[in-house]
């Protein structure tokens, strides 16, 4: 027999405002520990040095994390040219210097060449994988790194001021996968100079809002009390995107069970006609979320059941 969870059952979300100096895998110690939950994991991690927008997933959340890893996501950030460092953030040692001062104008006349679908080499102190080994492992033994790039989608990117000749700060909404060390790296050196990450904080990710979120301090003043379970939000929350479809018990039983069901048997079901193969549905009963589930060809297959 499998050893029994420890912890309290718990199912749905939470938007932490994660502080600056703490690692994404140590929020989800921390909130384990305050709400005694049996299982927990996030939705896109954070480095230490960034704040913001942590969303946690309890319970049967963690089925649906990878919806909210595939969303956009909002950083306000501050770049300080003249000084690269080894891992394009405040962290790393000085790895290269530049006299070069950008101007306003000079900045918003290169933001747009990084609009749209570009191509984005990640930090080499990154998680990417080369050969079985995160980049950042290699990295911190010495260990050259080359990394290829990949195409990423920046939606919107602003200058929003610019604090002294130092230093700027920007507002970028990307796609899945965009790492703001590189986006500063790249900037700089368009402009003619070198720089690195000095502020970054996430202010959404997803269906997350940094106006929604807890910190951890006020989640440990609440401790296990009845108004921490009202900040929990529902797991369909990290489902918004995805259309819902209407199944009787039954069809939920037979799902739950790991079985398809007939996409016509219903016939209340109201299913577009134009529905591409394998489109993904979250699949209702009685307004409880039974599973995610995918259309192929006159049936619909579980994907990932969920137990509420």
């Amino acid at each position: 027999m499998g050893r029994k969870r420890r912890g309290t059952v718990v199912n749905g979300w939470l938007a932490i405002d994660k502080p600056i100096g703490m690692s994404s895998t140590a929020v989800v110690t921390r909130v384990r520990h305050l709400l005694d939950a049996a299982k927990v994991g996030h939705g896109g991690t954070l480095d230490p040095l960034a704040s913001g927008v942590l969303p946690i997933a309890l319970g049967e959340a963690t089925k649906t994390v990878a919806y909210v890893m595939e969303g956009s996501k909002t950083y306000r950030w501050r770049v300080r040219w003249g000084e690269a460092r080894t891992t394009d953030d405040r962290e790393g040692d000085i790895s290269a210097t530049s006299d070069h001062r950008p101007t306003k104008a000079e900045i918003e006349a290169a933001l747009p060449a990084f609009l749209g679908e570009i191509e984005q080499v990640p930090p080499i102190f990154s998680a990417v994988k080369v050969e079985g080994r995160r980049a950042y492992d290699l990295a911190r033994n010495d260990v050259a790194v080359e990394l290829k790039s990949r195409r990423v989608r920046i939606d919107a990117f602003r200058l929003l001021d610019m604090p002294d000749a130092d230093h700027a700060d920007f507002e970028v909404h990307s796609g899945k996968g965009t790492y703001v060390r590189a986006l500063a790296r790249d900037l700089s050196l368009a402009l003619g100079t070198v720089g690195h990450v000095a502020i970054l904080r996430r202010t959404s990710c997803g269906p997350f809002h940094e106006n929604t979120a807890i910190s951890l301090e006020k989640l440990g003043e609440l401790g296990h009390s009845a108004a921490s379970a009202e900040l929990v939000l529902p797991v369909e929350t990290a489902l918004d995107d995805i259309p819902a479809l209407a199944l009787t018990e039954s069809e939920a039983r037979r799902l739950q069970s790991g079985q398809p069901v007939p996409l016509w048997r219903e016939a209340s079901r109201a299913i577009p006609t134009d529905i591409p193969e394998g489109s993904t549905f979250r699949a209702m009963a009685e307004g409880r979320l039974v599973a995610l589930v995918r259309i192929e060809g006159v049936e619909i297959r579980p994907v990932r059941v969920l137990n509420l």
